[in-house]
């Protein structure tokens, strides 16, 4: 009994572990299918397209400008080393000319030169007794005229030592300009200190960031000057090509970037610094192929257009004439109603 007992059990554990060994996968974590990689459609390319058109085209200068007086007198000294010793005038002063505007030190030259004229008027009563007593033809008058002329030429010698250490407006008008240089400084030769303006004769200055932003503007073109709500004609009266030279460098550097605008009929609230938006056209094109800036491709000498040509992309060189800000002339290489293709 025990012995059947015994084989039932053997039995039995047989049985289980086959069916442990036949269901083997099934008791194991199933791994996950490898899932395809989902479809990636292609990215449509957007092209920002422009239909090729006629019209008018402008090359233009715009900016703001500032009245100036047409007559200023730049005041500075023509030696270097004198240290200033005193400025008269402080910014918008009215001055008169003749009136001293600085000065730098000049030791005790005032001084020689008031000996030096007391020495000339004793020479001259000296001259009058002798030409009474002995005549012009004595030896020792004539001896008395060289030493006049001799103290005299030191006399003028001094003074203009003294002139070249005072600044003297020549033109009567308004302080606009004052260099920061303080009393016991080095002055420096030919640097301007001091502009006087005159408030009565007014021109427009505009003045650009280089020499070739002025490109293509000549003498007497027209120019519209806009102050406040007022429109108003001016001429261009000088450009950097016809601007005289000048001594100083400061002046000479304006002048190389500048235009300088007559405005006749001036409002009568406008005043030295008032400012003035200005427009001048340059060059001017009616009905002619304009395409924005962005159309236009450039690589070396070679300007061409990406046409859209069905469902491709064609290569065209056209030849450009006015570039305006945001557009450009194309003289050949397109026709109305092609569609460029623009840069983004």
């Amino acid at each position: 009994m025990r012995k059947q007992r015994m084989q039932a059990v053997s039995l039995l554990f047989g049985s289980l572990c086959l069916a442990a060994v036949a269901g083997g996968c099934s008791l194991l974590p199933v791994e996950e299918e490898e899932l395809a990689p989902p479809l990636v459609q292609p990215v449509q390319e957007t092209l920002t397209l422009y239909e090729v058109k006629r019209a008018n085209i402008a090359k233009q200068i715009t900016g703001v400008a500032t009245f100036a007086s047409d007559k200023m007198d730049y005041l500075y000294f023509t030696e270097s080393g004198g240290r200033l010793v005193s400025m008269n005038v402080k910014l918008n002063d009215t001055v008169k000319a003749g009136d001293i505007i600085a000065t730098t030190d000049t030791d005790d030259l005032e001084t020689k030169i008031r000996l030096q004229e007391i020495a000339i008027e004793k020479l001259k009563l000296t001259l009058q007794q002798e030409i009474s007593e002995k005549g012009a033809e004595d030896p020792a008058f004539r001896s008395k005229l060289y030493d006049l002329e001799s103290a005299q030429i030191q006399l003028e010698s001094l003074q203009k030592q003294l002139d070249k250490s005072r600044l003297v407006a020549t033109v009567s008008g308004i302080v606009t300009y004052i260099d920061p240089i303080q009393p016991g400084e080095e002055v420096d030769a030919y640097k301007q200190i001091v502009t006087i303006s005159d408030p009565k004769q007014m021109k427009l200055i505009y003045t650009a960031a280089s020499q070739n932003d002025l490109a293509g503007v000549e003498i007497n073109m027209d120019v519209e000057v806009k102050i406040k709500d007022q429109v108003l004609t001016g001429k261009v009266v000088q450009t950097p090509m016809t601007a005289p030279p000048n001594n100083n460098k400061a002046i000479e550097e304006r002048n190389a970037k500048s235009l300088i605008i007559d405005v006749k009929g001036l409002p009568e609230d406008v005043t030295i610094g008032s400012q003035a938006d200005i427009t001048i056209v340059t060059e001017k094109r009616d009905n002619v192929i304009v395409i924005p800036r962005a159309g236009l491709r450039s690589y070396m000498d070679r300007d061409y257009v990406q046409v859209l040509d069905g469902d491709s992309r064609k290569e065209v060189d056209v030849e450009k004439g006015i570039v305006a800000a945001t557009e450009v002339e194309i003289r050949q290489g397109l026709n109305e109603g092609q569609k460029i293709i623009l840069a983004n």
